[in-house]
């Protein structure tokens, strides 16, 4: 099995949710949800929720505290990746319905000044289809000198637009790219864009938008062949290659787990033709286990970085610092959450700076324990997929 499966064992161990319970509170359930009084979509009422705790902070029931903030500015995509979307007939949402940049500004400040969150990535759709995408970077970084704040991306029209990010303020950037070869990339994104999303990549990291992370998902019977030339280039290219587990968050609603390129037969691909070994920086919440890679020509020099996101297969949910904001304004407490709660709505209405942070706070404590119910299990029993894609909820 290579170096990595010796290690940790002829099979890998899930990583444990570890997730501590506060005393008296909620358990994890659905019934719990409701009880927590965060609004369903489309609801008006608000009543928060009675037994969450007097801090300002994003909790939740389950002693996790959100500081990680995706906001999606967009629902569109300029490709029709097939484990993502349909390869036609998406409706997109209205432009009055999209976050202004003045509104995502406010959103913002108000997470950073009264709710603790410490880093921003712009999402989608494809963020670059936005046309005011620098404005919003820019005034994010007059309000947050020093924000870290990041981007994800498939780079198509990224070159054009590189540089004026960089200028902007953005801090460093995230690709999807799951493949290096044309034909491949057009079965897989519907598109023939692969020289535009590489034009991209490298005029990122000539603007100095780095560490650039390059994000891939594996296809079996696709491109799972493919993954040491993944890590080969992008150990050449300087930049941090991360494999993604397939999840059920498809338009078409076709995935199966039979089907999935998980964890351990990923590090079993990639110990064919490199040595890893685990990376001794702390996880620190980071939702990719990272390994050192070494060539086995020569063992003891190590080349880069590479990191693995199973939540499928090895769930982190238990260490999940994350909150998410939609294109129109809705908090995802976690990215299978069947339940979001309206923020534009109140914003547009005169709600106040501290009401609608009491609305977001009380939209994290109801977040589920995993994987959108009271246990961890894509795919499994009770698992319902959410009606969002990946698109439309934003990374």
């Amino acid at each position: 099995m290579g170096a990595v499966e010796s290690m940790r064992g002829s099979t890998a161990t899930a990583v444990s949710l570890g997730m501590p319970r506060i005393p008296g509170r909620q358990d994890g359930g659905e019934d719990a949800r409701q009880r927590s009084g965060a609004p369903q979509p489309g609801g008006s009422g608000f009543t928060p929720a009675p037994d969450r705790p007097a801090d300002p902070r994003l909790l939740d029931r389950f002693g996790r505290t959100a500081t990680d903030l995706r906001v999606s500015v967009i629902d569109k995509c300029n490709l029709r990746c097939t484990y993502c979307m349909p390869a036609d007939g998406m409706v997109w949402l209205p432009q009055n319905r999209l976050l202004t940049t003045e509104e995502i500004r406010r959103l913002v400040g108000i997470a950073v000044r009264d709710l603790g969150v410490r880093e921003v990535r712009l999402t989608g759709g494809e963020p670059l289809v936005r046309k005011d995408l620098a404005d919003i970077v820019a005034g994010l970084r007059a309000d947050h000198p020093d924000l870290p704040l990041s981007l994800t991306t498939n780079a198509v029209g990224l070159a054009e637009r590189a540089a004026e990010l960089a200028a902007a303020g953005l801090t460093r950037i995230n690709v999807s790219l799951d493949t290096l070869r044309p034909d491949t990339f057009a079965t897989l994104a519907r598109r023939p864009f692969l020289d535009r999303a590489l034009a991209g990549i490298e005029a990122a990291a000539a603007a100095g938008l780095a560490p650039l992370k390059i994000n891939a998902v594996l296809l079996r019977g696709v491109n799972d062949d493919q993954a040491p030339e993944l890590v080969s280039w992008a150990l050449d290219q300087g930049h941090e290659l991360r494999f993604i587990e397939q999840m059920p968050l498809d338009a078409d609603h076709g995935w199966r787990r039979e089907n999935l390129v998980g964890a351990a037969e990923t590090r079993a691909l990639l110990s064919r033709d490199f040595i890893l070994s685990p990376d001794p920086r702390a996880r620190d919440g980071a939702p990719a286990e990272r390994f050192l890679v070494a060539a086995k020509s020569r063992p003891g020099v190590v080349l880069g970085t590479v990191g693995i996101i199973a939540s499928v297969t090895e769930p982190f949910c238990g260490d999940c610092r994350r909150t998410r904001l939609t294109a129109e304004g809705r908090v995802m407490s976690c990215l299978f959450s069947r339940e979001e709660t309206d923020l534009a709505g109140p914003l547009r209405s005169g709600a106040t700076d501290a009401e609608v942070a009491d609305r977001w706070r009380d939209a994290m404590w109801a977040k589920p324990r995993a994987h959108g119910m009271d246990r961890p299990g894509l795919g499994d029993a009770g698992f319902v997929q959410p009606d969002r894609t990946m698109s439309a909820i934003g990374g």
